[in-house]
């Protein structure tokens, strides 16, 4: 069997893994590449292997640098059988099209083709299959494929490989337990071989309490000013997640009720697919929900779909929350409420996500004190604040223990970290290593290593 590791290597984004066995071959995530212009000029580049070739691509959950070239893997000729959970598929239907809005957007300023097509997307979308989390699939050639729940956002997976008898893992992104909504991750059981995330692999979150009462204080002090409090957010799960707990804190009288806009079609959209499937949500979530609180809908809270609605979130005087993409401040609506509010000593900027190097949030978050927005010089005066534990990708100490429960019977050979900043990346090698007494590897792009 060989494992090459065509993104995410030394890099976050641009997640795609390619396994091939014998005749069989399969990928594992086609992502985006993302955070500067050079990277994003990468995604036009050809595919270093023959789509047409390729049988399978198993998908570990529905972010733009974990899907956002399948439509381009189609175009350029791959007919194969793409693998997702339930949830999975219904979100990448939802997530494909938004990204295609942003490219053809991306092309027309910058004077180029569009990655690829509204026939490619529709192309790929018709090859999706969804699968039940446990639910064994036999690829052929001596293999077989399992996904498990990744617990980072509704439907991720953790994609086990078992091949004559070698079980590897594909981490994916792996979740931040406990999570408002979801279920805890699972655990890569006799694992020879793991490929695993580390954006963080280098930080400690905050508990879950002390995350919650990071934002309680925050709001509380932007409403005390009057000000307006905006979260870049991404659409996925960490909106949900934070109408959650906004949800909870207004039940508990935590907070006073205040104007919360979330300011993004495809949020709204998403949080309709989480409606959809309440049998993936955690207990607290399940419990909530079957005792009639409607979790994404509370006093205050109104969903911004038009554009004539977004401009009218600027008519509302007094203290407000605005949620909006994108959740590092590349794209979206969010852009238009920081060009206004960023100036304002009285408002605050929250970052509830990771901001990849190269990208508006991190300047921003790294103390930049004017950025620039369509072209315009915006001064940054008001507060900045992060929360790392809103995260949905493990921390280093989580990754470690994942690791360790999956080793119980000393299985375990080589982990292979990837989706990391280099320093993430080697950290966690680095106590890897040192915990498990494991081989730990941080591959780079293009290597091929045969186990």
């Amino acid at each position: 069997m060989k494992i090459t590791f065509f993104g995410g290597a030394q890099s976050v984004t641009g997640s795609n893994y390619m396994v091939e066995h014998g005749d069989l071959k399969f990928l594992i995530d086609c992502g985006l590449f993302q955070g500067s212009p050079d990277a994003e000029l990468r995604n036009y580049d050809p595919f270093p292997y023959d789509p047409s070739k390729i049988d399978y691509v198993f998908v570990t959950h529905s972010h733009a640098d974990h899907t956002g070239r399948l439509p381009k893997l189609y175009k350029e000729g791959f007919r194969g059988v793409l693998y997702a959970t339930h949830p999975l598929v219904d979100m990448i239907k939802i997530a494909l099209p938004d990204n295609l809005s942003i490219l053809k957007e991306e092309a027309r300023k910058e004077m180029h083709p569009v990655l690829f097509s509204a026939a490619d997307l529709e192309g790929i979308i018709n090859l999706a299959q969804g699968k039940d989390y446990g639910e064994v699939l036999d690829l052929g050639s001596g293999v077989t494929a399992t996904l498990h729940d990744a617990g980072h956002i509704l439907g991720s997976a953790i994609i086990e490989i078992n091949i004559e008898g070698k079980k590897i893992y594909f981490s994916g992104d792996l979740g931040n337990p406990p999570t408002p909504l979801l279920k805890n991750f699972e655990y890569p059981v006799d694992a020879n071989y793991v490929v695993v995330e580390s954006a963080y692999g280098a930080r400690v979150h905050e508990d879950r309490k002390e995350r919650r009462e990071i934002l309680q204080n925050v709001i509380k002090d932007t409403i005390k000013r009057n000000g307006t409090l905006m979260i870049p957010s991404f659409a996925m799960e960490r909106t949900q997640e934070l109408l959650f707990e906004l949800n909870n804190l207004i039940n508990a009288g935590e907070i006073p009720e205040v104007p919360i806009f979330v300011d993004s079609p495809l949020a709204t959209h998403l949080t309709e697919v989480y409606r959809k499937y309440p049998d993936y949500f955690n207990k607290e979530a399940a419990y909530l929900i079957h005792s009639g609180d409607d979790i994404f809908n509370f006093p205050g809270l109104r969903f911004t779909l038009t554009t004539e609605e977004s401009k009218g979130i600027n008519d509302i005087k007094g203290a407000k929350v605005i949620i909006a993409g994108s959740g590092m401040s590349t794209g979206g609506r969010i852009l238009h409420h920081e060009r206004r509010y960023l100036s304002d000593s009285n408002s605050t900027l929250l970052f509830i996500g990771y901001q990849a190097e190269g990208t508006l949030g991190r300047r921003i978050l790294d103390g930049a004190e004017e950025v620039s927005i369509f072209g315009e010089k915006v001064s940054v005066r008001c507060t900045v604040k992060a929360i790392g534990g809103y995260s949905a990708h493990a921390d280093q100490p989580t990754i470690v223990k994942w690791l360790e429960e999956g080793n119980k019977n000393k299985t375990l050979k080589t982990v292979f970290v990837v989706q990391g900043e280099a320093e993430s990346a080697d950290t966690l090698a680095g106590v890897i290593k040192e915990r498990l007494s494991v081989d730990a590897i941080v591959p780079t792009v293009g290597q091929s290593v045969e186990i």
